[in-house]
């Protein structure tokens, strides 16, 4: 699928804190926990739990979620396709860290172990 504008102005505007449950949701219904969790947004954001709490509470968009994050220097080895998109190609460089969440999100719902989620070989 190509990005459009309108999509990268969605991604922009969402809130952390909207999604924030779904994620949760969703590894929780896998047998993943809520630590495994905030390790995989530490590890992409360098966001400790206060400042991922802080964000929830202050329902602040991805665009700022991501322009105060310390992006990991392994983050450009998350590849493949998640909703769709192929991590890779997707030149918005917002909407790239967003899904770069969301496929972090979706391996540790799968199962896949913390260190492979983690780029660690």
């Amino acid at each position: 699928m190509k990005v459009t504008a309108e999509h990268n102005e969605r991604m922009a505007k969402l809130t952390f804190a909207s999604v924030y449950p779904h994620y949760l949701t969703k590894i929780e219904r896998k047998g993943r926990t809520k630590e495994e969790l905030h390790q995989v947004i530490k590890w992409l954001t360098g966001f400790d739990e206060s400042k991922i709490q802080e964000y929830i509470t202050d329902k602040i968009t991805f665009e700022t979620f991501f322009n105060n994050a310390k992006l990991n220097p392994n983050a450009s080895l998350i590849k493949g396709v998640i909703c769709g998109y192929r991590i890779e190609e997707i030149d918005n460089a917002l909407t790239q860290k967003v899904r770069y969440l969301d496929k972090l999100v979706d391996e540790l719902a799968k199962g896949r172990p913390m260190e492979k989620i983690l780029r660690k070989g």
